[in-house]
């Protein structure tokens, strides 16, 4: 039990630091204003277009990282700052989106299984917090572990989609990175940061993945031993 709660503690203290780190990079990165004077939605833009997409719109979406592709209307959104903006992390944040939108085009396969997955990792979500906790209760009282194990399957379903959206993830930033370099669209230096940050915001899917394993570990080892408590 105390190994267990030292791991999480060790995953949030590593989580803690790493969103330090991308608020912090982002922050900077931010800064570093674009030569080339283009806005997060003209670069998102411009990337759909050389990647023959023409059917997917760019949207501005409003609250702060809120960036994200929607494969079932086919638009890419950005956050208001990104939209607008005219730098080094705009431009990284918009060219990632879009890396999402060239996925769905070519039918990247890590892509369809887990757009495939979303509607069962939804259900799951909700059930999970209740079903576990039930379970455990159950288990704690009467021994019985049907309801636990459930909990567990359901936990194993959103630790598996956490794990399949890390390719997504790192896949997107490489078809981003390699479109800003081929292209010339931004500087040597614009660039690196654009890598840099594409570099920590991928991290916080990797904490996050090890995090749910590791819960999910720990009460798979409750269903599978003799303790109840």
């Amino acid at each position: 039990m105390s190994g267990f709660y030292l791991i999480l503690a060790i995953i949030f203290l590593v989580s803690m630091f790493v969103q330090n780190r991308l608020r912090s990079k982002f922050a900077h990165y931010s800064k570093v204003h674009l030569q080339n004077g283009l806005s997060g939605k003209e670069i998102a833009e411009k990337m759909l277009a050389d990647n023959n997409i023409h059917d997917v719109k760019v949207i501005s979406t409003p609250g702060k990282l809120t960036d994200h592709y929607n494969p079932l209307d086919k638009t890419v959104n950005l956050s208001e700052e990104v939209y607008m903006q005219r730098n080094a992390a705009a431009a990284a944040v918009a060219a990632h989106e879009c890396g999402h939108a060239v996925q769905h085009a070519v039918g990247y396969s890590m892509l369809q299984l887990r757009s495939k997955m979303v509607p069962v990792v939804n259900i799951s979500s909700r059930l999970l917090q209740f079903v576990l906790m039930g379970g455990i209760v159950v288990f704690a009282t009467s021994g019985n572990k049907t309801l636990l194990a459930l909990g567990v399957l359901l936990f194993a379903v959103t630790t598996a989609f956490a794990f399949i959206t890390l390719p997504v993830e790192y896949d997107a930033s490489n078809r981003a990175l390699q479109w800003l370099k081929q292209t010339g669209t931004v500087t040597t230096s614009e660039i690196a940061g654009a890598q840099d940050s594409l570099k920590w915001a991928a991290r916080t899917y990797v904490v996050a993945a090890l995090g749910s394993l590791a819960q999910l570990l720990y009460f798979a080892s409750m269903l599978l031993g003799d303790r109840r408590n």
